[in-house]
């Protein structure tokens, strides 16, 4: 059974984005990672991630350029991953990359479903989720 991991939004300003969702929802902070393909802040209630992305210029990955901000994608945890990639692709969806090993970033598989959609799926879960 696949379960929903966490919801990536795209932000032009990390930091800000960050306060507002801590002060409003009490969302603890998780995680920050920069890196060449760009930069993210975890946040999470302990059970849900929402993860806040910024690609600066020069970096991949990005929506809409820099300044965007909107939902970027959403990300599963699922108990068998080959099976899942078997019945995402049996059901029109395709395999897009897989993120490389960074510090601070929880690789996942990204796919897109029928729609271009964007998201990820891990067999793992969250850390704080483990805690």
């Amino acid at each position: 059974m696949a379960k929903l991991r966490h919801v990536a939004m795209q932000v032009p300003d990390l930091e800000k984005a960050a306060a507002f969702y801590e002060k409003c929802f009490e969302l603890k902070r998780v995680v920050k990672a920069e890196t060449e393909i760009g930069n993210a802040i975890m946040l999470s209630d302990g059970v849900m991630n929402l993860t806040l992305l910024h690609f600066p210029k020069g970096t991949t990955g990005g929506v809409n350029g820099p300044d965007w901000a909107g939902l970027h994608h959403l990300g599963f945890v699922v108990d068998d991953y080959d099976e899942t990639k078997k019945l995402i692709e049996k059901e029109g969806g395709k395999f897009f990359f897989k993120l490389p090993w960074l510090p601070g970033v929880d690789a996942e598989s990204k796919f897109k479903d029928p729609n271009g959609v964007v998201f990820d799926v891990s067999e793992h879960d969250w850390r704080q989720a483990r805690d």
